[in-house]
């Protein structure tokens, strides 16, 4: 069963499946290999990374992720700065200590090797470990995928046949659902709205009073961010020389307190998601929601929805259950993975789960928040991952604004139009899942396509 806190995790920029992801495999390969009794023998790893992992993985700072992962350092636990210093010195000592083992030579031109020109089969984001001893004989190796949103999966389980052609994830809740025809059905058998189906369900993993902690330090996680995001300037790192414009904006709003308040709207929502995105490019630390390079869409809706005057705490303990929820389907019938199903897996879901979100928050029933996650999602289809130079900044960073305004409009629509909705969540869900397996491969976090290959890098 997926947790709420599978969904919103705390990690570093900048991206979810090309850095965290990466990070995780890289310390679960050396605990595996811990367990079978041959890292003492390791003296030499070395990391192949396949499809979109090498094709964006500069860019993305794959190499520097299986670095860290490599030492133990953990998505969740890891100072920005502390991880750039560790990956400093490896690169200029030569060496590296190994999670779990011994200190180990490591020359990342030579021991990480990124094959763009390998696709791989199973899922595109490949990842193969090998560790050898002094003689020079592979003593261990493991092929792992990174399957967006930081979610990792071992060849083993990947190749595992499932009932049909979607991800098979168990539930085992009080409230097992495997849809949102399921989740509405539950709702209205219990009488529940969906935030308090998803709490109900988040109690078969913790006490209550620990899972309504751990939303709180999320939404802390998503603050801090935006804070760190508004007053930082300068060049984001890469090469494109790209200005951080969230402290621009933010001057500018705050110069001009009397203008047009619906016009500000827009305003507030573009800095907060751009300052989260900012962050995020810069290697900051970011809540993933659903994935990295999506990760300004649900805190911008949120800061100016239940905390711009002071933080509402109900309000955002209910935003963020619902929109878990709905991002629990996209996870489970879809996929999450720009790599699988271009930006739409990504802000398209992102927007989804925050119209989702806010319209919990409004008072919405369960019927009016599968159609705000559904429109949402509705008009994000088709969406393409193309970053330019592999970097998660262009179109990036104002796709999230953009994301966080089309979330704030598909839950006012879902409530205010009325009608039912002839496409149910579903059914857009699905669709989405098709499009992406139809969508050329140049147009999902490649590089290959789209603005990537049409902007020029300067």
């Amino acid at each position: 069963m997926l947790s709420v806190f599978d969904i919103f995790k705390i990690g570093i920029g900048p991206s979810s499946s090309h850095t965290v992801g990466p990070m995780r495999i890289a310390i679960r390969f050396l605990e595996e290999a811990a367990s079978a009794g041959v890292l003492p023998n390791a003296v030499r790893v070395k990391v192949d990374l396949h499809g979109s992992l090498a094709l964006t993985g500069i860019g993305h700072g794959t190499d520097k992720a299986a670095m860290l992962g490599l030492m133990g350092f953990e998505p969740d636990k890891t100072d920005p700065d502390a991880a750039q210093e560790a990956v400093a010195l490896v690169r200029a000592e030569g060496k590296l200590r190994l999670h779990g083992g011994g200190e180990i030579v490591f020359n990342p031109a030579t021991d990480i090797d990124l094959r763009g020109d390998i696709l791989p089969v199973i899922h595109p984001n490949e990842m193969r470990l090998r560790l050898y001893s002094a003689a020079g004989v592979e003593i261990f190796e493991r092929t792992y995928y990174s399957v967006g949103g930081g979610f990792i999966a071992s060849e083993k389980q990947l190749k595992t046949k499932s009932e049909d052609d979607r991800i098979a994830l168990p539930q085992r809740g009080p409230h097992a659902f495997s849809s949102a025809a399921d989740l509405l059905a539950i709702c209205a058998e219990k009488n529940f709205y969906i935030h308090e189906l998803i709490l109900e369900n988040e109690d078969g993993f913790r006490p209550r009073a620990e899972t309504e902690h751990r939303l709180d330090q999320i939404w802390l996680a998503m603050q801090s961010c935006i804070d760190r995001g508004l007053n930082t300037e300068g060049l984001l790192p890469g090469g494109l020389n790209v200005s951080r414009r969230a402290p621009q904006l933010w001057a500018k709003l705050h110069e001009a307190p009397l203008a047009n308040e619906r016009e500000q709207i827009f305003d507030w929502l573009n800095v907060y998601a751009m300052a989260v995105n900012e962050e995020n490019a810069s290697g900051g630390r970011v809540v993933t929601a659903p994935t990295n390079g999506a990760a300004g869409i649900i805190p911008s809706v949120l800061k100016y929805y239940c905390a711009e005057d002071g933080a509402n705490i109900a309000h955002i303990r209910i935003f963020l259950l619902t929109a878990a929820g709905i991002g629990m389907l996209y996870k489970q019938r879809a996929s999450i993975s720009g790599a699988e199903m271009g930006c739409q897996g990504e802000v398209g879901v992102a927007c989804s789960m925050a119209a989702g979100g806010l319209a919990a928050v409004w008072g919405a029933d369960p019927g009016q928040v599968e159609r705000a996650a559904e429109i949402g999602m509705e008009h994000n289809l088709g969406l393409t991952c193309d970053p330019v130079g592999g970097l998660v900044q262009i179109p990036c960073i104002e796709r999230n604004a953009i994301g966080a305004v089309k979330a704030v409009n598909a839950a006012r629509l879902a409530i205010r139009a009325g009608a039912a909705s002839k496409v149910t969540l579903d059914q857009v869900i699905e669709t989405m899942r098709q499009t992406g397996l139809d969508m050329s491969r140049k147009y999902k976090e490649t590089s290959e396509g789209g603005l990537a290959v049409n902007v020029v890098e300067c």
